[in-house]
């Protein structure tokens, strides 16, 4: 079982970097980083960075996932290897753009490129964002598509220490490893790709305030001002440059007793299993993977391997 302890970084590569860049600095509110060997770093919370964009195709590269130790990212590999997953080892050059002392990288089944990474370098300085009143106070989840969110939540549940939430009927899977209703969540979609990145304000007051300036400033709103029903979140989800999607959500639930919470199911067809305001239920817009070599060969093991799994059965 591989432990996760946080969520760490989206990469994701921008044909426009300048103009990235200034979405999430000056519409997003995040604080620029600086640069460094055409990688450009934007902050939002205790990390170093938490959204780095990198000079060169469209597309989201990898999602960071932080492990605990040395001990960890080792077992992490052999655990990944041993169920006919490829694993990259990361060099120190790819370390040091990644702001991590280690880190290995993966392809799920679906091929989405996840980094699971050890050392993530913090910035104890004083967090002065870029626009304070978008009231963003940690980098919140993440979320991926698949083409089957049940073999997909069986890939992180079974491999990993992550549970399921909640489910929206054949279009998502809520899953958590720590007591935030969901840090990770898989949604259907025909291609792999990062489905959003969201930040946590820090009150109700911020979504509307930042849905405003979103107006103003004509950035397209994809969702909301609404409420989910799965989390209790107040949401707010708009897209930027490049095919990225972010969101702003407050207020989202805890839950502190694992044993005692049975994942629930919710019918996206029916009034308010979306968005319990009744506004848009469509999906928000994804960023695609940027594919590598490897992607196909490591889709084709993992599935060899489930149904062999399933023969014996």
């Amino acid at each position: 079982m591989i432990e996760l302890v946080d969520i760490g970084y989206v990469r994701s590569g921008a044909k426009d970097v300048d103009t990235a860049v200034g979405f999430a600095r000056d519409i997003v509110g995040m604080k620029y980083q600086g640069a460094d060997d055409g990688v450009h770093y934007l902050r939002a919370d205790k990390r170093q960075h938490c959204l780095a964009f990198v000079e060169g195709e469209s597309g989201v590269l990898s999602s960071g996932l932080v492990l605990r130790d040395d001990k960890a990212l080792h077992n992490a590999a052999k655990h990944l290897e041993s169920i006919g997953i490829r694993v990259h080892r990361g060099t120190d050059e790819e370390a040091r753009s990644r702001r991590v002392t280690d880190f290995i990288s993966f392809d799920d089944p679906w091929g989405n490129k996840f980094d699971l990474v050890i050392g993530q370098m913090h910035d104890p300085s004083f967090l002065e964002l870029t626009r304070a009143s978008s009231g963003i106070t940690e980098f919140g989840h993440l979320c991926v598509d698949a083409k089957d969110i049940y073999k997909a939540a069986e890939f992180w549940t079974e491999n990993f220490n992550i549970k399921v939430s909640d489910w929206v009927q054949n279009n998502a899977a809520l899953m958590r490893f720590n007591p935030v209703h969901h840090t990770l969540a898989v949604f259907q979609g025909d291609e792999p790709g990062l489905c959003h990145m969201n930040f946590q304000v820090d009150e109700i007051d911020a979504i509307f305030r930042n849905w405003n300036f979103l107006k103003e400033h004509d950035v397209e709103i994809e969702q909301g001002p609404g409420r989910h029903p799965q989390s209790g979140a107040v949401f707010l989800y708009f897209k930027g440059p490049e095919g990225f999607t972010y969101e702003y959500s407050w207020n989202v639930r805890l839950i502190h007793d694992d044993d005692a919470w049975i994942p629930r199911t919710f019918d996206p067809t029916m009034f308010g299993a979306i968005d319990m305001w009744g506004g848009s239920s469509q999906k928000p817009s994804t960023q695609r993977q940027i594919l590598t070599a490897d992607n196909d060969a490591d889709a084709a093991a993992v599935q060899a391997l489930t149904e062999a799994a399933q023969t014996r059965v």
